[in-house]
């Protein structure tokens, strides 16, 4: 694990992209805006039980982690340069005590309209089963329900990723259905999916600053 920290800002870059001056607080967890920088240490540590868009093609020149970890880049640099107030994908790269330790995803298609949000987040293994993927979560659902206004939160994962399956549960998801998909191995899997809406949220103490100039890119005005 690395230590966290904000990386630099270049001057004059939060003047047009606001968003990485966004952070949201919840109890010791802390989600941050991912930049280019953190890239090498977050692919570094990437679990191989992540899995990805099984629509997206392997390179049969690299192994598997060689794979993963280019997806996982093309992923963050698809998200900056596709983005639009109404669709648009936001990597938070999550830090606990001190230490960067995964991924929280959230994304809106959409989102003026349908005012619905997605998510998918990853953990290392060292930190899971201490809180972390509930707090990371909470903080998510906090900004998407308070500050984005979103009504509703869908999230879903393998009948097999039990860990994943009861965060969702435990923060307030209700079960919504049942799917199945051809995975990256030509295997067919189950996908369990969930729905949260804004009127079911209890509302957590999240801290979010930074906020204010960024409401232009949800589509919030200014």
């Amino acid at each position: 694990m690395r230590k966290a920290g904000r990386p630099d800002i270049p001057q004059g870059m939060d003047e047009f992209w606001p968003l990485f001056g966004l952070r949201l607080a919840f109890r010791d967890v802390v989600l941050r805006p991912m930049r280019e920088s953190d890239l090498p240490h977050l692919a570094a540590v990437l679990p191989d039980d992540v899995g990805h868009d099984p629509r997206l093609a392997l390179f049969g020149s690299q192994s598997f982690a060689e794979n993963e970890r280019r997806l996982f880049c093309q992923g963050y640099w698809k998200s900056l340069g596709a983005w639009d107030p109404a669709s648009w994908v936001l990597h938070f790269v999550v830090s606990w005590r001190g230490e960067d330790v995964g991924v929280q995803t959230l994304e809106g298609e959409n989102f003026p309209a349908l005012r619905t949000v997605d998510s998918a987040s990853w953990l290392v293994r060292e930190a899971r089963g201490r809180g972390v993927g509930v707090a990371m979560r909470t903080a998510m659902l906090q900004f998407a329900f308070g500050e984005l206004g979103a009504v509703a939160a869908i999230t879903s994962a393998t009948v097999a990723n039990a860990a994943s399956l009861g965060v969702s549960r435990r923060v307030g998801y209700r079960e919504n259905g049942v799917s199945r998909i051809v995975d990256t191995g030509g295997d067919v899997v189950e996908l369990q999916h969930f729905r949260l809406t804004a009127a079911e949220w209890p509302g957590a103490g999240t801290t979010v600053t930074g906020f204010p100039p960024c409401r232009p890119w949800f589509g919030l005005g200014g």
